[in-house]
């Protein structure tokens, strides 16, 4: 026999409702990387073009399991978010690990110099 959703969930504890959001939203805070582009309305076309790749870079991207840091935050700002890396520790404390701003800023400023270098080369 068939139930409802709806039926059940009224059937439910409150606390019991509490749980079950909290947990719905922690798997919808847990995406794949493709997952969080649809979720943000993007194509992979639209991905690429801001990213001034082509598209079947960015399908490759998303199903990469091991990436540089500075590729993943291009790709999160691309989509207009910010990375941030939090370490997590068994006592419960939470630590922004910072040191990957400057190598953002490096990043950067390779990226810049190779293209006036590609440039003037032409």
């Amino acid at each position: 026999m068939v139930k409802k959703f709806s039926r059940l969930r009224e059937q439910m504890s409150s606390e019991a409702r509490e749980k079950s959001q909290a947990k719905a939203q922690e798997m919808l805070a847990e995406l794949p990387l493709h997952e969080v582009r649809q979720a943000r309305g993007m194509t992979q076309k639209v991905l690429a073009d801001v990213l001034q790749v082509k598209q079947p870079a960015v399908a490759k991207l998303e199903k990469r399991t091991d990436m540089y840091i500075s590729t993943l935050r291009s790709h999160i700002q691309a989509m207009g978010g910010e990375l941030d890396i939090i370490a997590r520790f068994p006592d419960g404390s939470n630590v922004k690990i910072d040191n990957f701003s400057e190598l953002e800023k490096d990043v950067q400023y390779n990226d810049k110099s190779r293209r006036a270098k590609t440039s003037t080369a032409s």
